[in-house]
């Protein structure tokens, strides 16, 4: 069985500007620079009749292009053992707009909202019993972490797998974004 996401891909170079900040932590699995993104609706397992219907209906997501800009790092919990390091995303009421589309559109295939609020981010890294010392000290060296503003261009259906050194995404379906459309 799938197990799916939808995803706004990074431009090339703010991916590989992610990925030269992505060191000097023990015990952090660190997310490749190809598989960076920013999941805005995690699916699950479904078997093939559901990711087909998932597969069409996003195709009735109408949005126009918009702009988001990386700002700042922090980890999940917020509270308590880090386990997950991640770069920020400016507060963007179109990015909540398009996640809400493609939630209503998800609805009317049959599945269920997610059960927490989207808090957009871009996982940098997962931890397993990093020096809490060292992980403060990222937090510091990078917490004014900016880049300029991209613009979104399409949306994309994924499939990941996961494997001891972590998840493989693949591309199942590309949903461009068009300004024939009110966002």
């Amino acid at each position: 069985m799938p197990r799916l996401f939808i995803a706004v891909d990074l431009p090339e170079e703010i991916r590989n500007c992610l990925g030269k900040m992505s060191f000097g932590i023990p015990g952090a699995r660190w997310v490749e620079p190809l598989q960076i993104h920013l999941t805005v609706r995690f699916v699950g397992e479904v078997d093939g009749t559901t990711f087909l219907d998932i597969k069409a209906a996003l195709k009735q997501v109408k949005f126009s292009p918009f702009s988001l800009t990386l700002k700042g790092v922090g980890h999940f919990p917020p509270r308590g053992k880090p386990r997950v390091l991640w770069v920020g995303i400016e507060q963007s009421q179109a990015l909540q707009s398009l996640k809400k589309k493609i939630d209503l559109t998800l609805a009317r295939v049959g599945l269920e909202p997610e059960g927490r609020k989207f808090s957009p981010h871009i996982t940098l890294a997962r931890l397993k019993n990093s020096p809490i010392q060292k992980v403060a000290n990222f937090l510091a060296g990078n917490g004014l972490f900016n880049q300029e503003p991209f613009e979104v261009m399409d949306f994309k259906l994924y499939s990941s797998t996961l494997t001891p050194k972590g998840a493989i995404h693949r591309v199942k379906k590309v949903y461009p974004l068009s300004d024939q459309v009110e966002g």
